[in-house]
């Protein structure tokens, strides 16, 4: 198999985002709880954030044109990929300690690995990325891997 990975697409592994912080509030924990049809007291009255309500909060806010043809938000971290169809591979959340409203939290993303596979359907490039979210105290409170997969 020929590589698709030159040189300079793997010379992008370590990138790291600029912190990004965001406040949590009662509010957006609550408005999380009620779309995700969670029952738990302690979510549904915003008194701490349940699994899964940091996956949004770090997003970027993105113009429509900005986005690919298939909708998604073309990674900040990326290199221009010779594959450009997107599709989720895989998540890995560690929860290390609780998010609770009034917690100012930071993120920091890095690009952790780039390989390829030989498909059933062809080549596929697989990049992994660690977000490691923080809060004021230093504490990481969240470690979260995804991999995603251009085919």
């Amino acid at each position: 198999m020929s590589s698709l990975l030159t040189p300079e697409i793997m010379a992008f592994v370590g990138n790291k985002t600029k912190p990004q912080r965001e406040l949590v509030t009662r509010r957006d924990i609550r408005k999380y709880a009620v779309a995700t049809s969670n029952r738990q007291k302690k979510y549904l009255n915003g008194d701490e954030a349940p699994p899964m309500f940091h996956w949004h909060l770090f997003w970027d806010v993105v113009e429509l044109e900005d986005l690919s043809n298939d909708g998604v938000n073309i990674d900040s971290l990326l290199p221009n990929l010779p594959l450009f169809k997107a599709m989720a591979g895989g998540v890995d959340f560690e929860y290390l300690k609780p998010i609770f409203p009034g917690d100012w939290l930071t993120a920091i993303r890095t690009l952790t690995n780039i390989y390829e596979k030989k498909g059933r359907s062809g080549d596929l490039i697989f990049y992994e990325v660690l977000m490691e979210i923080t809060n004021d105290k230093g504490d990481l409170v969240i470690r979260d891997k995804r991999t995603t997969l251009m085919r």
